[in-house]
């Protein structure tokens, strides 16, 4: 039975949430006409430009009315409000793959399934200059037969045919997921760093747990940079040289899809014809999202939708779906406490406001490698009081700060913080990350 209260723009009856993320909710809905079930994504437009990522959201939608594969999440039709954008897109009923590795490792068998299906849809996207740069589990779901859909493009990139050899720039994805190329501030091959991901996509299916992780973020870059990993002993010969190919931490000398794919491992009960991509075209209505929309049909409830402000962590900010929540990786350690805080203040600004809290505190201000450092002139109880600042970019108009004592007393350092520090910087504060908690490690990836 129709809801007017349910009807988003007299075509679809909204049903079921299904899930959020910082800027958006999903849910199941049913198209009235055709009796078909779908999802739609519900964004908050105002927060995405708030942000500063219009283009990135235009990106996604550009990115998914070009691919048209069995194995990538298709969308259907993009909507819009003065406050809303909608996209309505195919319905995975099977949920993320991620829920069924949450349960413990999976078969070989089952576990190359998915990824032959996982590489020939990458495959499809690097062909047409698409680079997904978020690929992990929870962003792998699975239709009602079991077979894998790669969903959620809001952090990929289009590259023009023309430039399939350029090098993308912006640092994105989940930290776990992301190739060494990435963390670091050079250029990297999109196609190459994708590769990267699948390979810990099918450790991480084989194995039931990540090949890099570390309680302290830092730490698991350099793993990842080394590509310290150990295969546990169920692992076959032949998926360990395979994986040992992709998780090269040299770009140059990993493995390329079309390799992959002649892998003996690989092509083991391989089905080409599933993996090649639809026939026809994806239509969609052409219009400006982000203009004045006067759609007066929306009927779904849209004072219901985020309506409060979020506190949004690190990678959340620039994920427009239910992402990695970094706070797991946090951990207490008594020599170093840091905070973190996020800020739409251009970089120029966030350090200018350093330098006055600095000057007013006496500080003496040192800038080395990308960190500001303010020092004081007197020994305390364990030495001189020495604070770091690092400011990480996301997008021009949106960073995180961290700030963490480098050396001194601990309890002059909290004191600092709470007194003069945290007050005086209110006027370029988004918010505060982990208020209930200090004691926080480095969590920011470095953009270029």
């Amino acid at each position: 039975m129709e809801n007017k209260g349910n009807v988003l723009m007299k075509k679809y009856d909204v049903g079921k949430f299904l899930g959020k993320g910082n800027f958006a909710k999903v849910y199941h809905a049913r198209n009235i006409e055709t009796g078909q079930s779908v999802a739609i994504k519900v964004i908050d437009k105002e927060k995405v430009l708030k942000v500063g990522l219009i283009d990135q959201t235009k990106t996604e939608v550009s990115v998914m009315k070009k691919v048209n594969h069995p194995n990538i999440v298709q969308l259907y039709e993009v909507m819009a409000t003065k406050t809303k954008i909608y996209f309505v897109m195919e319905f995975a009923k099977g949920g993320e793959l991620f829920s069924k590795v949450a349960k413990g490792k999976l078969k070989e068998d089952m576990a190359r399934k998915y990824f032959q299906q996982l590489i020939g849809a990458v495959d499809y996207c690097h062909s047409r200059g698409v680079y997904h740069r978020d690929l992990k589990p929870e962003n792998l779901l699975l239709d009602e037969n079991g077979d894998l859909k790669v969903s959620d493009f809001g952090l990929s990139a289009l590259v023009e045919s023309r430039r399939h050899d350029a090098l993308l720039h912006t640092v994105c994805g989940t930290p776990a997921y992301a190739a060494p190329e990435v963390l670091c501030r050079k250029g990297y091959d999109g196609a190459k760093a994708d590769i990267w991901s699948c390979g810990v996509i099918l450790f991480v299916l084989l194995a039931g747990y990540l090949p890099f992780h570390d309680s302290n973020l830092m730490e698991m870059y350099k793993k990842i940079g080394k590509a310290d990993y150990k295969c546990p002993n169920w692992f076959s010969h032949e998926a360990r040289k395979l994986l040992s190919r992709i998780l090269n931490p040299n770009p140059n000398k990993r493995i390329l899809i079309a390799r992959i794919m002649e892998n003996p491992w690989f092509r083991k009960v391989f089905n080409s014809q599933a993996t090649r991509s639809k026939t026809g075209t994806q239509e969609l209505a052409s219009f400006d999202t982000f203009g004045n929309c006067e759609n007066s049909d929306a009927t779904l409830e849209e004072t219901q939708e985020l309506t409060k402000p979020t506190n949004l962590n690190a990678f959340g900010i620039i994920s427009l779906s239910s992402g990695f929540d970094l706070s797991g990786l946090f951990t207490e350690n008594d020599e170093k406490k840091a905070v973190q805080f996020t800020s739409t203040r251009p970089a120029s600004s966030i350090v200018s406001k350093l330098e006055e809290v600095a000057r007013n505190l006496r500080l003496k201000v040192k800038k080395d490698k990308g960190c500001l450092k303010m020092e004081g002139s007197k020994e305390g109880r364990k030495g001189t009081i020495s604070i770091q600042a690092e400011i990480y970019e996301f997008t021009p108009s949106f960073h995180l700060v961290e700030v963490k004592k480098s050396s001194g007393d601990t309890l002059e350092y909290k004191r600092i913080m709470e007194n003069d520090i945290r007050p005086a910087l209110k006027d370029i504060v988004w918010a505060w990350q982990g208020e209930q908690n200090l004691a926080v490690t480095t969590t920011g990836m470095v953009s270029p």
